[in-house]
């Protein structure tokens, strides 16, 4: 599997009112990168990522992924790209409670082309299975700890073989060493196959295991800066 580049350019959101709320002149990010946006609470950084899943029409500007730029597309469009392409993660794992940890995972084959069924659900077993959750998969997802949970979540995002993962404060919800096994989880997951990883986060565990920081500050990006050795 491979990621997907990302080019950002003249990128405009706007709010209520015709306030900006976030701009971008220029941003990139290589295909396969791990990348983690911060800044302080209100700055934009999930605007940023919701822009980057077509959640978001901006005002103006590109989004190209790839070679597909999803701010030029009409609301079927964006939500085409994010089934063929997306995985998110959520803060709150956002679980079906009455579902087993597997029923969860694999849940994106209930809408997927009869073809990828099968292959979505046994690619979900192996990722429970790389997770230690294996043993664990016919159980009801209530039964599951809070960071048990929220791996399932990160299966889920990535049992369909998507590119790209978006993740939006996926341990803000966690312990301090569930939020660290999260974060290594998540890094080596995406890392292991190539795909591009965003994700936003306050977490310095996170901020410490990525390629590169992108810095949101009063809606404006700032970066990527630097490096980081995972």
């Amino acid at each position: 599997m491979t990621g997907i580049s990302l080019a950002i350019s003249g990128l405009e959101v706007m709010g209520q009112g015709g306030r900006r709320i976030l701009s971008v002149p220029q941003l990139e990010v290589p295909a396969g990168a791990a990348v983690v946006v911060r800044g302080p609470s209100g700055a934009g950084k999930s605007t940023l990522l919701y822009a980057m899943a077509g959640i978001i029409a901006p005002a103006q500007g590109r989004i190209w992924w790839g070679n597909t730029d999803i701010a030029g597309r009409d609301d079927r469009g964006r939500a085409a790209f994010r089934r063929a392409s997306v995985g998110f993660i959520f803060q709150e794992h956002l679980l079906f409670e009455e579902l087993s940890a597997l029923g969860n995972a694999a849940i994106t084959a209930l809408y997927a082309p009869r073809r990828d069924r099968r292959r979505i659900r046994e690619s979900a077993n192996g990722l429970l299975a790389r997770l230690g959750l294996s043993e664990s998969a016919a159980r009801r997802s209530d039964t599951f700890s809070g960071g048990e949970r929220q791996r399932i979540a990160v299966v889920r995002a990535l049992a369909g073989a998507a590119p790209v993962i978006l993740a939006d404060e996926p341990t803000a919800s966690l312990d301090r060493p569930n939020a660290d096994a999260l974060a290594d989880d998540l890094m080596r997951l995406a890392r292991e196959d190539g795909r591009t990883l965003v994700a936003v986060s306050h977490d310095p565990a996170l901020h410490e295991r990525a390629d590169h920081i992108i810095d949101v500050v009063d809606g404006r990006v700032e970066g990527p800066e630097g490096s980081h050795d995972a």
